[in-house]
């Protein structure tokens, strides 16, 4: 009866604010969120709720103006070193997968799902967005995110019946494993990862994605113009770019940012294949961000990988709920022909 929340406060705040029309998630919605989260994690049944500490103190705010719950919840935090990076993100996943917690929360963007993955590969997480790019982390309201993961916690419904099994994408450097990717990996023609957010698609040589969709956004819209490939398949896309060539993609890699994009090769992935990145010295993007620098000399691959991560989905959750009856209470209802 153990969940456990992270809320990142730097979520929906980088520069594509200024290079795009991104909107600004503001902390105090989080608050509000962790409010909402907190209270259907107490009607599932949720007795223990563990929290990553950060500057902003969003879970605390939360419970200073949290009305009494039909049931008290021990909300803690775990013990990190704060960093005020992705860093702490990692570190609280570690702890709380080490603590035995059924399922981690996550609010942010693509960027801190990866890094939760990062820390607590063997636990299921159920992203919310509040980023930039949400491609991996999913709309849902936070009351009903809270309960589905309250139930999946309380074992109403099993990991196994509530959860989708999510596609990763590996990076290597040298053969060394370096990093993982829930989304996308772009080799970006630079030598550093400044800002981190990459919005100039022309210094763009490859893209690789693990699912894609033509109404997503960001650089796996890309490829979800060219094939649509739902999370759970056990398949990617590498697609080869070229500014001068014929043909050509129009996508919305940002909010309210498009670009016409010429792709010159397309390649279908299986689990456990590799592709090369063609250009060093470079930087790694990895859903979205500047994360890896590959050296003069050195050499990357990019790997759809043989493992998956479990997904919390919220709607397949609640429609088991609905079926047992877990929410029901008093009189069986009378259904009129």
């Amino acid at each position: 009866m153990k969940a456990a929340i992270i809320a990142n406060p730097a979520s929906g705040k980088d520069i594509r604010r200024i290079v795009a029309h991104g909107s600004v998630f503001d902390n105090q919605e989080k608050v509000r969120m962790v409010r909402r989260i907190l209270v259907g994690l107490a009607a599932a049944g949720v007795r223990d709720v563990l929290y990553m500490p950060e500057g902003y103190g969003i879970v605390p705010r939360a419970l200073s103006d949290l009305e009494a719950l039909e049931t008290p919840v021990n909300v803690a935090p775990v013990d990190i070193y704060l960093h005020n990076t992705q860093e702490d993100t990692i570190n609280a996943a570690a702890l709380m997968q080490q603590e035995g917690v059924a399922v981690i929360i996550v609010m942010g963007g693509d960027g801190t799902s990866r890094a939760a993955c990062k820390g607590a590969r063997k636990t299921p997480i159920l992203p919310l967005s509040t980023g930039t790019n949400n491609v991996f982390p999913v709309m849902a309201e936070a009351t009903v995110a809270g309960l589905a993961a309250g139930v999946l916690a309380c074992g109403g419904v099993t990991i196994d019946e509530g959860c989708r099994e999510a596609s990763l994408l590996e990076v290597h450097v040298d053969g060394q494993f370096r990093d993982i990717a829930l989304v996308d990996v772009a080799v970006y023609d630079d030598l550093f990862l400044g800002s981190r957010a990459i919005w100039d698609i022309t210094k763009v040589s490859q893209i690789v994605v693990s699912r894609c969709r033509p109404d997503s956004i960001g650089l796996s819209t890309v490829a979800g113009q060219l094939m649509s490939i739902s999370p759970e398949e056990p398949r990617g896309l590498a697609l080869d770019l070229d500014p001068d060539f014929a043909c050509r993609v129009r996508a919305a890699i940002g909010p309210g940012l498009f670009a016409d994009v010429g792709v010159s090769r397309v390649r279908q992935l299986l689990p456990g294949d590799d592709v090369p990145v063609g250009l060093t010295p470079c930087v790694l993007a990895l859903d979205g961000e500047r994360e890896v620098e590959v050296r003069r000399g050195q050499s990357a691959s990019i790997r759809l990988s043989e493992d998956t991560m479990r997904v919390v989905d919220v709607a397949r959750v609640m429609e088991y709920a609905r079926q047992r009856g877990l929410f029901l209470r008093g009189a069986q209802v009378c259904y009129a022909n």
